[in-house]
Formats: C-alpha cells, structure tokens, sequence
C-alpha cells in the first residue's frame, strides 16, 4: 500500500550521510528510516531472538498460554539483546491480540521490532494502525518508516560496545500481502521504490563509513525466489518440508543486496514447515521458526537465534526451542560452528625466509586432465602474486601448475572452492581437497578440511582446452567471508 509519495533520492542520501557521518543517530529520523540506535555489549555480541508466524488468535482456549510460554523460555534461556517478529503475527482480534503480545515482549524488558506478513491486517486494523498501535509500546524500536510502499520499513544501527560510533545495521522491510492483480501469483513483492530507498541509505551509510558496507542483516515476512535456490548446495542446514512460497515476481531485492555488499543474512518466516538456511552468492538465506500455536504445522515451537560479533563480517545462528538448540550454523563458512574439529591437519614448520606469492610452472598442449598436463614438460616457470593465469602466451591449450604455502590464520574448518574454465585440482599438503579436473565451461567446485592455524603447503593445478580461459581460486571460513584467496595469505 503506498503512503504518500517516495523520498527525493539526494535528500535521502543527504540527509543519511549528515546522520552518520561522525557517529550513530541518537534519535529516530523518519524521513530516512534510520531509527535510534541499540548498542553492542561490552563483550562485543549482539544477539537477535526472530520469532515469525505466531498467528495468535486471542480466543482459542489454551493456545495463547502455550505460545506466551514458548517465547518466554526463549528469550529466557536466549537472553537476546533485540526480539524481532517477522510477520503473521496476530490473527484475530486484532486489538486485543496485538495487546497480549505488547504484553509479552514490553514486558519482557527486551528492545523489539517488528515486520509485518500477509495476514496481519486482515482483522480490523490496518497495517497503519498496527504501527500507531506498536510506536507507543515501551520497548518497541521499530517505526512505520518514511514515505513508502508499505509500512514498517526502516534502518536500526547498533552501536559500537565503547563508542558511538556505527558497527553493524539492520534493515527492516514490509514484503506486503497479496497482489492486487491475482492473476501475478499468490502473494506480494518487495516494491522498488522500497528496494531503491535501501539502495540510497546503504549507498549514503557506506560512503560515511569510508566507502566500506557496514555488516548488515535483513528481515522481512515472504521470501524471495532465491530462498528455493540454496536447497540442497553444499551450505545448506535444515528442514525444507514444503514449497517456497515466494512471489512469482522478482524484484530485485535479493540482487540490491549483493551490488550493496552490507547485507550478510535475510531472515523470513511465511512457510511454516520450512526452517532451513543456506548461502547463495555471498549471502545466506534463512527462514526463522514458528513461534506460536495458531498457525498450520507441527514443527516444536521456538525461535531462530542471530549472533553478530562486532568488527566481523559473519555471524552465528541457530534454532532454539525448549527441546533444546539445533541447527547451529556459521555464516559465512557455511557449516556448524559447534562441530569438533576432528584431526585438523597440522601447519608445517616452513623456511626462515619467505617470499609472498606463488611459484608456478606453465605448460602448453592439447591437455584434457591435469594429469595429462603434468606429465609433460613445462615450457617455463616464475613467481607471481596470486593463481594468476594471464600471462599464458597463448588463449588456448595451456596450462599453470602453482605451489607454495597458504598461512591459515585459525584452527578450523575451511571451505575451499576452484571456479574454472577448463580443469582445476585443488591440494592441501597430499589432500585433494577440490576435484574440479576435466575439460569442461565455467564450474565451481568445493571442498571443506579441517586445517591447523599457520602455513599449509598448497599446490593449484589448472588447464585451459579451448574457448575461454578463468581461474579463481577462493575461501571461505567460520571468521573469513568467502572470498578468492588474497595475496596476503600466499607465500614460497
């Protein structure tokens, strides 16, 4: 629904750089959407309690009790620093259903914020008058948002521990109801005037922030088509035991968030039977848990803990219900941070002197393996800074053979990957740990190990056949956003 008319984009920017420029907001700037900011605490965490789907119908014997009781052992045993509930949130009546949950989370002492789903206004109030409603509550942090599609889109910062000053963000977004044409899907889409104040505020943010994208989660209640994408890759955790249920219609949130580079997670609800979460190009796609008694489904009742650290481009989540705590998952490693780490293979003792970067052989022939290739002669052989494959001296029929030592700043679990065009091995000491080999277009391939803090010889053998020549060679890790190797790990 649309409220009045979209913010002129220079004013936005203006407004949001004079905002942040020097440290965090003190108070809510509506015009922006950038609310008062939370803070980090002393320890430098900030921990985030999502609960979605509550669907609470005040009227029901038992079932408000059964759903006040579940969140209270949540937040008890969790003890988050923010409560946020993603959508469908009340059912019936509203008044007095948006009460018993003010009740809770006001009364829990808890800063909370809300996104509003697709069925929270179809009681008596509308979603204006849910925020009216919401605004007033002690404890709430959310607002209605400035002059946009929908209600409830807006920006909370979180403060550094020690300081004033900006460390993260979170960003709240109205993802509607249904469309007003049934013949375009069954539910509604983030709208682009929403998709391009994010845009002008993440751009304005960012800019303050010497040109680098602060941290940054999303939550909102429908997912995006992209939420079906990561089922099954090799990130993926969780249940998926119903479809996506996403609009037919894309518009380009998912892709905002990844030309922005400041949103690590986006966290929905909607589809009850599903609690799954998995990472697609840089940024992990989660649905939270049912939270309440009132909706379809018979997934244990809980939430969907968030942990961001400050100073880190990553974060820690996990369901928690009183059955226990399940799912524990690191972005952006993309596997469990609780997992032992079995036998990580031991750093080698290396020589006095290093040099950064890499030797390399360089081969030339009609190769179809990097066996093929190694078996041969090289026609030549140099140092260089990184897997650099552009000083071929041809575009087709060749190949580099690289070694050196990769320096592992913690003892962990890493996720390796080769993306290439035509055939890459990946070795760790005398372990393949990415088989990515034969003639073939561009292909990624991972491969997870367990590696001990310090220096790792690492050997990257690639061939080019025909018709088009990459190699990338990158990692990922429970404190390393995925990235392709730096130069600053490489060293012979």
């Amino acid at each position: 629904m649309k409220r009045k008319k979209t913010i002129p984009v220079l004013l936005s920017l203006a407004v949001a750089v004079i905002f942040m420029a020097c440290s965090t907001p003190t108070e809510t700037d509506k015009d922006t959407g950038i609310t008062a900011p939370l803070k980090f605490n002393n320890d430098g965490k900030f921990k985030i309690a999502q609960f979605t789907d509550i669907h609470l119908h005040t009227t029901n014997p038992g079932e408000p009790e059964k759903t006040r009781e579940t969140i209270e052992y949540v937040l008890r045993t969790e003890k988050p620093d923010l409560s946020v509930l993603t959508g469908d949130i009340v059912n019936s009546p509203a008044p007095e259903g948006w009460q018993y949950i003010a009740d809770i989370f006001s009364g829990s002492g808890i800063p909370w914020a809300v996104t509003l789903g697709n069925h929270d206004d179809e009681d008596a109030w509308s979603r204006e008058q849910i925020f009216e409603f919401l605004e007033k509550q002690e404890g709430f942090v959310g607002i209605a948002g400035p002059d946009l599609s929908g209600v409830g889109n807006y920006i909370i910062p979180l403060q550094s521990a020690s300081t004033p000053e900006t460390a993260a963000l979170l960003y709240f977004f109205d993802s509607h109801g249904y469309p007003q044409n049934a013949k375009r899907g069954s539910y509604d889409w983030v709208k682009f005037d929403q998709i391009q104040w994010y845009r002008n505020q993440s751009t304005a943010l960012t800019e303050a922030n010497n040109n680098t994208p602060y941290p940054a989660l999303a939550f909102f209640h429908i997912p995006t088509p992209e939420f079906l994408d990561v089922v099954g890759n090799e990130t993926y955790m969780g249940i998926k035991e119903e479809g996506v249920a996403s609009p037919e219609l894309n518009t380009g949130l998912f892709a905002a968030f990844i030309e922005m580079q400041d949103v690590m997670g986006a966290f929905v609800g909607h589809d009850h039977y599903n609690n799954y979460i998995g990472i697609l190009h840089d940024v992990a796609l989660a649905f939270g848990q049912t939270s309440g008694f009132g909706g379809y489904g018979d997934f244990t009742k809980g939430g969907r803990i968030i942990e961001i650290t400050q100073g880190e481009y990553a974060f820690n989540t996990w369901i928690s219900t009183p059955d226990g705590v399940t799912f524990e998952y690191n972005y952006p490693s993309g596997m469990s941070f609780s997992e032992e780490i079995l036998n990580p293979m031991p750093a080698v003792e290396t020589p006095d002197e290093l040099s950064s970067g890499l030797n390399y052989r360089y081969f030339e022939g009609k190769f179809k393996s990097t066996a093929e290739m190694l078996a041969t002669e090289p026609k030549r052989t140099g140092n260089v800074s990184n897997f650099d494959i552009s000083d071929a001296d041809v575009t087709d029929h060749f190949g580099f053979e690289f070694t050196g030592y990769i320096k592992i700043p913690k003892t962990g679990y890493y996720r390796l990957y080769t993306f290439s065009d035509d055939g890459s091995v990946l070795y760790i000491g005398d372990s393949l740990a990415v088989d990515n080999d034969g003639s073939h277009s561009l292909r990624r391939r991972d491969g997870r190990i367990a590696l001990e803090e310090g220096y790792h010889p690492i050997r990257v053998v690639y061939f080019e056949d025909y018709m088009g020549e990459k190699l990338e060679v990158g990692i990922s890790g429970l404190t390393i956003r995925e990235t392709p190797i730096r130069d600053e790990m490489l060293f012979y």
